[in-house]
């Protein structure tokens, strides 16, 4: 069993956000645990309480926060309130000392700095949302985001909802059909988007992609570009607007639109294994209210904090970055490109030129950088960050310390979260009143009713691996899978008869309360009649230090059903051979049993992620047997797939 590696002072646990919550709550001292049963007792109680507690704003105040009437899987929330995200996320700094903090602070990828206030960015989002209405559009029209990580990225997500609109964020490295697909899917009225972005020093040309695909899409009537680089690009005088034209003139302060609480605010995409992506349904009183009790209450946010995570806003981080920031008055630093270029240490300058004390992570983000080595991190001051925040996929033990020791200096708590973008946040959480293991969480969140069971939805013991799962509906739950109900009680509910929520991942807990997700449970192997996640098999190949990623997977065997097969990159300098493949296999054999040594081996160069780097474990099964990948469109390396079907022999 691990130790501890970081244990909360008295003093730190006693400035926790958690406490003034806890001690509304009648709970004694930091027992979190009496927390958690106050709020399981009655959750309508608790959702009221949080709001109340975050003063999350209802301008036409709602008659009852929780209705189930229709099942768990379709529970409403806040019914008859009526707000907006804006009300929340912008309009409650008008007037207050927040208005003159730093709100948005970005780096472009050639050094450029900008910096908004919250006056300033009311300022930004004001007018274009004035100017999208002066394009008819309105309540229920669904807009696209097809933007870099530039400031005015930020200033549309809001404008768009500020209008009643429903935002549709779409990765910036997405080609025509994914665009297409997406736009499609959402009956889309207008993308937003810019001329083109640097990447790793390549110009990138956004609106030339966005065209291709917007001449497929039925619904679409007006592009908005917005001049980010000057580059010349095609126009169509029927469809194209200028950014500069819709938003000269316009006022600098209105009043947002207010909603219907369960009003759609938000469709966000993520991939499925069918091959066709799912629209998760997000509302205006969902992942405020979600976002501000994992963020605000959970996990520490400060008004205080700078905020870095480096992310594309076409996934949930993008979104979920800038809500955490501007209900706590922080402030959000955003950066355009990637973390290691143009030099190898750009995250860790990022941190110290920017101040930043909040720094969001993604375990695969952290074993790239870790390439680089301890001295790409020397050089730079990072004395700012207080604390790391953490998701996306399972730690390996050589990531976490790496970023704990050398990047933290043993100091820092790493939060580390996971969920969904079905969630808009967190099932399991890192709070910091209470110690840290390598890799766990230490804490569910409040209000989602966390347990891990076994295929009949029994609680399985302490130290067994079982399906993650939640016994009550909780307020960032998609309201469904857009277009397709049937395939969201398919995907989520089903499997348990509808009682409980299934979040596709397996877990455990061990003897000290610590939770460890065990990796995604349809990449489950069953080897030797054991049940095992694929992390644990990844994370015993990672310590040997001879491979830098790696992707367990199961494979037909004629006589035990299944075997594993490894597919790696290999550390730097390591050389792939007989030599390197006994000792992974030792390795493996050593820490699992004998049963579970790799049937082969497969050395790449890359393996497949979605962009924003999680494995894809499916798709590297699919190569390896000649079966069908599934949803494609996320695929960060498509070239990655090709060398591996060389070496796996299937090309």
């Amino acid at each position: 069993m691990s130790r501890f590696a970081w244990r909360p002072t008295p003093e730190q646990m006693e400035s926790c956000n958690l406490v003034p919550f806890m001690r509304h709550a009648g709970v004694e001292g930091h027992d979190y645990d009496a927390l958690l049963a106050w709020c399981k007792e009655d959750p309508e109680r608790f959702w009221n309480a949080a709001i109340a507690h975050l003063d999350l704003r209802f301008p036409v105040p709602y008659a009852r926060v929780r209705d189930t009437s229709g099942g768990l899987a379709w529970t409403k929330w806040c019914i008859g309130g009526r707000t907006n995200v804006v009300v929340n996320c912008i309009e409650r700094h008008r007037g207050t000392p927040v208005e003159d903090r730093p709100a948005i602070r970005w780096e472009g990828e050639r050094g450029d700095v900008r910096e908004w206030t919250y006056r300033e960015f009311d300022r930004q989002i004001c007018r274009l949302a004035g100017g999208l209405r002066s394009l008819g559009l309105g309540p229920g029209d669904a807009i696209g985001l097809y933007m870099p990580m530039i400031p005015e990225v930020t200033a549309a997500f809001f404008a768009v909802q500020h209008i009643g609109a429903v935002v549709v964020p779409l990765f910036s490295g997405f080609g025509p059909d994914a665009i297409r697909d997406r736009l499609q899917d959402a009956g889309a009225k207008a993308v937003l988007t810019v001329d083109a972005t640097w990447r790793r020093g390549v110009t990138v040309p956004m609106k030339a992609t966005l065209d291709a695909a917007a001449d497929r899409v039925a619904s679409l009537r007006h592009v908005v570009v917005y001049e980010h680089l000057g580059e010349p690009v095609r126009w169509n005088e029927a469809r194209d607007r200028r950014w500069s034209d819709l938003t000269d003139g316009q006022a600098d302060r209105i009043d947002c639109e207010l909603m219907d609480a369960e009003a759609v605010s938000m469709l966000i995409y993520t991939s499925g294994s069918t091959g066709r992506p799912k629209g998760t349904v997000h509302t205006h009183c969902s992942y405020v209210v979600k976002m501000a009790v994992d963020f605000l209450l959970c996990m520490d946010f400060r008004q205080i904090d700078r905020m870095l995570w480096m992310s594309d806003f076409g996934w949930v981080v993008g979104p979920m970055q800038l809500a955490i920031a501007t209900l706590g008055g922080g402030c959000l630093v955003i950066a355009e490109g990637v973390p290691d270029y143009p030099e190898p240490g750009r995250m860790w300058r990022l941190v110290q030129d920017h101040r930043v004390s909040y720094l969001g992570v993604a375990p695969t983000a952290i074993r790239s950088l870790m390439r680089h080595g301890d001295g790409a991190v020397a050089p730079y001051d990072l004395s700012s960050l207080r604390c790391a925040s953490s998701t996306g996929e399972p730690w390996t033990e050589e990531a976490w310390n790496w970023l704990f020791h050398t990047v933290g200096g043993g100091r820092m708590p790493i939060l580390n979260i996971t969920g969904g973008t079905e969630l808009a946040g967190a099932i399991l959480v890192s709070i910091p009143l209470r110690p840290l293991k390598p890799c766990s969480f230490n804490a569910e969140t409040l209000g989602v009713s966390a347990d891990i069971v076994d295929e009949a939805g029994r609680t399985v013991a302490v130290g067994e691996v079982g399906e993650l799962v939640l016994r009550e509906a909780n307020i960032g739950m998609t309201r469904g899978v857009w277009r397709d109900p049937e395939r969201y009680l398919e995907t989520y509910w089903n499997r348990y008869a509808g009682r409980l929520w299934r979040q596709g991942d397996w877990a455990r807990r061990d003897e000290d309360g610590q939770w460890f997700v065990e990796g995604r449970s349809d990449d489950t192997l069953k080897i030797a009649g054991k049940r095992t996640g694929p992390a644990e098999i990844e994370g015993l190949a990672l310590a040997t230090g001879s491979v830098s990623e790696a992707a367990a997977v199961g494979v037909p065997d004629p006589v035990s059903g299944q075997a594993l097969l490894l597919a790696m990159v290999p550390a730097a300098g390591v050389e792939p051979g007989p030599e390197l493949e006994r000792a992974i296999a030792d390795a493996v054999g050593a820490g699992l049993g004998r049963p579970f040594r790799p049937k082969r081996q497969l050395f790449v160069s890359d393996l497949p992620k979605t962009r924003n780097t999680k494995i894809l474990r499916r798709v590297v099964k699919a190569v390896v047997t000649g079966g069908e990948p599934g949803d494609l469109t996320a695929l960060l390396n498509p070239e990655a797939i090709e060398e591996l079907k060389r070496v796996a022999g299937t090309a």
